[in-house]
């Protein structure tokens, strides 16, 4: 699919008071999946374009610097585009990149980073290394959340065929609105066996006439279904359901459990609230295991339930080979690892350090973290739960140690400015900052940038066919 196309209508432009914007080059690919355009000096978003497409547009929002708009007509082919294998792309949303070529989602992935970094940061950076490709573009994730509805969204083919005067119910992921769900046929990022127990669970349910969840009512049975996975073969589905109902849980869960020998944890949950969290509520084991488990260099993890595992298996064991060969660990090295979550990475460069120190503001991942260490046979590590803001104080660091290195990964909206300042106050001679959002990355190095050269950075691509990336970062004390 390159070079001179037919045009290609791809929304209807017979909608009152939209401007259509004819022969948009689009020029870049942006940090949240959108693509940019340009015209009359003013910057255009949109979805669903690839960079060297030229396309016609319809606006839906316009502000003083930029607008964003709907992609009506694609004109000229980009040499970028690729065909999407998954019938749901453009809908779906959870790969909006799959109409790129992978080599050049790596190129975006890496100029939104640099991009992000020079301008939010406004960092010097003495060697910038290429992104690390992932071993694998499809079936890659180890853990799906689908959700139930009764109010299914309505695709355009839908409309056309009057389908949308039958069954509401839909199996699958949120889009549109938190209200709507897009039933799925199939889906290209887990594995395959994903896929055939989320289509046999909806097939029970219709033909058992089992209720969809209604979120604006709160009425309805099925909540969630979650289903996560491990190399070693461990297949773990937890069923969420809205309140106790024996009679019609338990001939689910045998179903469930004859129809996939494969599965090795089959769970359930009760969640009453108006949410969707399943963290703070008891996971109750229906068959098999309470947990799976995963194994990096001969380092063996339990996951349970709710315990957070980084999603591509495969390319976590370079992510995390990646840290430590930044970090450049000796065996005298006190290590703090902030944001452990479940001490994954505290584990394992554990055995290259004296010491390592892993916080955590969930309590329960930081039990799994004692677990992963008494399950290794690791007795260098100490894990401790509470909000880093207040608990990374002069006392603990007086308790636990000075560190010499500190590994952080925090959340998408980065570390809280308290960490920040002390980090600052303890020096350690090294930080290795993992993100998965280089924008907050930036703003937190910029505010190390005086006492602190970024020595190295590079991106990890765990998410091929979405816009996100993880960065690792190497701070050195200037």
């Amino acid at each position: 699919m390159t070079g001179e196309a037919t045009s290609v209508s791809l929304c209807p432009m017979n909608r009152p008071n939209r401007t259509i914007i004819e022969d948009v080059l689009i020029t870049d690919a942006g940090s949240e999946g959108m693509a940019v355009g340009h015209y009359e000096n003013k910057v255009v978003f949109l979805r669903n374009a690839v960079p060297g497409d030229v396309v016609d547009i319809m606006l839906t929002r316009q502000k003083k610097s930029f607008s964003e708009g709907k992609l009506v007509r694609i004109k000229k082919y980009s040499d970028k585009r690729q065909e999407p294998i998954c019938s749901h792309f453009g809908v779906c949303g959870g790969c909006k990149w799959q109409n790129m070529q992978y080599e050049h989602q790596l190129f975006y992935k890496q100029k939104n980073v640099e991009d992000n970094l020079l301008r939010i940061g406004k960092l010097e950076i003495e060697h910038f290394i290429p992104i690390l490709p992932s071993p694998e573009i499809f079936h890659y994730r180890n853990k799906m959340e689908y959700s139930f509805s009764n109010v299914r969204f309505l695709t355009e083919e839908d409309m056309a065929t009057g389908r949308e005067n039958k069954n509401m119910n839909a199996l699958g992921f949120h889009v549109a609105s938190f209200y709507r769900v897009l039933d799925l046929e199939h889906c290209y990022l887990p594995p395959e066996l994903s896929d055939r127990i989320r289509n046999v669970v909806r097939a029970y349910a219709l033909d058992n006439l089992l209720e969809y969840y209604d979120q604006r009512n709160h009425t309805g049975y099925l909540r969630n279904m979650f289903v996560r996975s491990t190399t070693l073969g461990h297949w773990m589905v937890i069923m969420v359901v809205a309140y106790d109902d024996p009679e019609t849980l338990e001939p689910l869960l045998k179903h469930i459990q004859e129809s996939f020998p494969e599965i090795t944890s089959l769970m359930y949950v009760i969640n009453g609230k108006g949410n969707d969290t399943i963290s703070d509520l008891p996971v109750e084991l229906y068959s098999g295991l309470p947990y799976m488990m995963e194994e990096l260099e001969g380092i063996k993890f339990k996951i349970g339930p709710v315990s957070f595992f980084q999603t591509n298996s495969k390319q976590v064991l370079q992510l995390y080979r990646l840290i430590r060969e930044f970090a450049a660990i000796g065996p005298d090295d006190i290590v703090y690892d902030l944001y452990t979550g479940t001490g994954t990475i505290a584990n394992f460069v554990a055995s290259a350090a004296a010491k390592v120190v892993g916080v955590e503001y969930v309590k329960t991942a930081i039990d799994d973290a004692k677990e992963n260490s008494h399950v290794n046979g690791i007795t260098n590590t100490v894990f401790y739960d509470g909000d880093l803001a207040k608990t990374f104080t002069d006392e603990f660091v007086a308790a636990n140690g000075k560190p010499s290195i500190i590994i952080t990964d925090p959340p998408r909206a980065g570390m809280h400015p308290a960490v920040v300042e002390q980090i600052l106050k303890i020096a350690p001679e090294k930080i290795v900052y993992v993100s998965c959002n280089s924008a907050t990355q930036a703003r937190d190095a910029a505010m190390m940038k005086e006492f602190y050269r970024v020595v190295k950075v590079q991106p990890v691509d765990m998410f091929p066919h979405t816009q996100h990336v993880e960065n690792v970062m190497l701070l050195v004390k200037k």
